[in-house]
């Protein structure tokens, strides 16, 4: 296909936008997929997907399309969204190439989001008609105006904004073109309105792609650059590399070369994605497809590194990508410590598939050997215990997360600390400093009293307010009822760690579902924070231990061992559970003992014999109490998020 033909375009959105159902309709109009094969949300291929229904890993397609003159509804765009000449003018009956990347839309995979953006040069902005402007909707398009990777022309992508949902009773879509007219600076004409569910407006849209997303601006003479992208684990082909070409052609029949490691493999099969693999003899310059190198070792194939011909290798490799980093942290344990290499083995190819898990092998002295992984949100890490333990098989206990302290040591040294079984002596403490965020919360102004509730009463500091709607402005001439229903960008800081429990769902209940929320990260600030321990029969437990705020250390320590004291099975003797901040006991519950009936058989007799029995009883109690081990189960580690603050 001539470079001047391809387009290359992801999908962006709040999540339940539409984005998966649009991709269907885009990939039923260009006869990617046969009617017969047709199904909904066809790009989610992970059954967590399907099942959750939401997307969580970006996916790639190839659509062939063919533009009939009779479509050419488009005038002049105007200069903010034509980038190239090539992009506005097409013949009668022109074929074009597009590439589309359907993303997910949960503030947790926002990496995925990024990745593709860096692959494509424009960007379909989907909102709800019903909707509106939500807080990931603000967030996708600030991360899609300042990418440079992906564009033409260095200047950013083509954003083109798409008013979904218009057949619904609700929707309004005149109101939310005006949202982003006024928020975000689009102007009136480059709003489209589409039904994905319908098919309305969608051959419009298609038309608007080939007009308005300029075409890759690769040099096809050059030696070949190709990005690899994501990539996935194969147990016939090995590693299959899902890449983007940037410079030059990638054939089957030559060898190539893995920049990073300088790795020479012959490839085993190249193709494109329709959506499941269609092999093919060739990418182009500004194609979208991948590449099954045969590799056994992830390790030798990392995402953002660079594909070139080995006999013609280029110069410089392409710069890949900016590493996630995690923002929560867990321990990952198998409930067999026999699966223990299984769990290595899982975890090092499930990073190939999800670039933004990061892990190191850890040892706990309650829970034996593990990991310690890192995951950039709760449904991060919940997305992966659950792929783990169904597509590999495992058992597996995960402790409660916690998040990234810096520590400032009296020596005035710094370190990272992400467990706090991980802090040092506190007479090495100097100051604990934990990670604060910025919080963007999109709510009707009704619920604004709840929603300053919530955030103040964890920590959290208003920054401002901004209307998204403008309404008159209040004065005696304006009736109250004028002013209702007007939705407001709240701004916050808040410590992240306040968000770990339970916070999204206390946000979506006191605004009865309405309000949406995103976030990133702010800076590290010192707090009065200690680290509360919880002892089981006097043993220290190390993947219960929290760092908590000294304020909240009391009631934290006496909710927790409470919630414990219910969860420990009951042994042969007491098992006292506590909570310490540092040598103070803050907090105890104790687990009763169970007793044998040790005159079941005494018929009568004198009163001696039982006292002899029961004294023989309570001493074998106490020898026990000296000996015994406590077994704790999987339920009390997750029992920390439960725990209401």
């Amino acid at each position: 296909m001539e470079q001047s033909r391809i387009r290359n375009f992801c999908i962006i959105a709040h999540i339940d936008h539409g984005k998966s159902t649009l991709a269907d309709r885009l990939l039923e109009i260009t006869g990617t997929i046969p009617p017969r094969q047709m199904a909904e949300q066809v790009l989610d291929q992970m059954d967590l997907e399907r099942e959750r229904g939401i997307t969580i890993k970006a996916t790639a397609v190839r659509m062939d399309y063919r533009s009939p003159d009779s479509k050419l509804k488009f005038g002049d765009p105007g200069p903010k969204t034509v980038q190239s000449p090539e992009s506005r003018v097409h013949h009668s009956g022109s074929a074009y190439e597009l590439n589309l990347i359907d993303t997910p839309g949960h503030v947790d995979f926002t990496y995925e989001v990024s990745r593709a953006l860096a692959a494509c040069e424009g960007a379909l902005l989907v909102v709800d008609a019903s909707q509106g402007i939500e807080a990931q909707t603000l967030a996708n398009v600030y991360m899609a105006l300042g990418q440079e990777t992906g564009a033409a022309n260095g200047k950013g992508l083509t954003i083109i904004p798409v008013v979904n949902k218009i057949d619904l009773p609700s929707a309004e879509p005149e109101r939310v073109a005006q949202e982003l007219v006024d928020v975000i600076g689009f102007s009136r004409d480059e709003v489209l309105f589409v039904s994905a569910k319908e098919g309305t407006g969608c051959e419009e849209l298609l038309e608007a792609i080939v007009e308005r997303v300029p075409p890759p601006s690769g040099d096809a003479g050059a030696p070949l650059r190709a990005l690899i992208f994501d990539s996935k684990y194969d147990s016939y082909k090995g590693v299959i590399a899902y890449v983007g070409v940037v410079d030059g052609r990638l054939t089957s029949r030559d060898k190539v070369r893995l920049m990073a490691n300088r790795k020479t493999v012959e490839p085993l099969e190249i193709g494109v994605f329709r959506p499941s693999f269609a092999p093919t003899d060739e990418l182009s310059t500004g194609e979208v497809g991948y590449v099954a190198t045969g590799l056994k070792t992830v390790r030798e194939c990392r995402v953002g590194d660079t594909i070139t011909d080995n006999a013609r290798p280029a110069a410089v490799p392409l710069p890949g990508y900016k590493p996630a980093k995690p923002m929560v942290f867990a321990g990952l344990y198998p409930a067999n410590a026999e699966d223990y290499e299984e769990l290595r083995d899982a975890l090092e190819k499930l990073q190939l598939n999800d670039a933004s898990l990061q892990y190191q092998p850890e040892q706990s002295a309650a829970l034996g050997p593990g990991f310690r992984a890192g995951f950039l949100g709760l449904l991060h890490m919940d997305i992966v215990q659950e792929r783990l333990e169904r597509e590999y098989g495992l058992d597996l206990l995960a402790t409660a997360p916690s998040v990234e302290y810096r520590v400032l040591l009296t020596d005035g040294g710094e370190i990272a600390v992400d467990s706090p079984a991980e802090l040092p002596e506190p007479t090495r403490i100097a100051e604990v400093r934990e990670p604060w965020m910025n919080i963007s919360v999109v709510a009707p102004d009704r619920y604004y009293g709840p929603v300053m509730e919530l955030v103040t009463a964890r920590r959290g500091v208003f920054v401002r307010m901004e209307y998204l709607d403008h309404a008159p402005a209040a004065s005696a001439s304006v009736r109250p009822e004028a002013l209702e229903g007007r939705r407001v960008l709240l701004e916050f800081k808040m410590p992240l760690a306040e968000m770990l429990v339970d916070f999204y769902d206390q946000l979506k209940s006191r605004t009865q579902g309405y309000a949406s929320m995103d976030y990133a990260v702010s800076h590290y600030a010192g707090e009065r924070l200690v680290k509360l321990d919880v002892l089981v029969n006097g043993v220290p437990v190390d993947a219960l231990s929290v760092l908590i705020d000294a304020d909240k250390a009391t009631p934290q320590g006496r909710a927790i061992v409470e919630k414990l004291r219910s969860l420990i099975p009951r042994q042969l003797f007491e098992v006292p559970i506590q909570a310490a901040v540092g040598g103070r006991i803050v907090a105890r519950e104790t687990v009763r003992a169970l007793r044998k009936n040790v005159l079941a058989k005494c018929y009568g007799g004198d009163v001696t014999r039982k006292r002899k029995l029961l004294e023989k009883q309570k001493e074998g109690k106490r020898r026990m109490k000296r000996v015994g081990n406590v077994d704790i189960p999987q339920e009390a580690f997750m029992s920390l998020l439960r725990i209401g603050k």
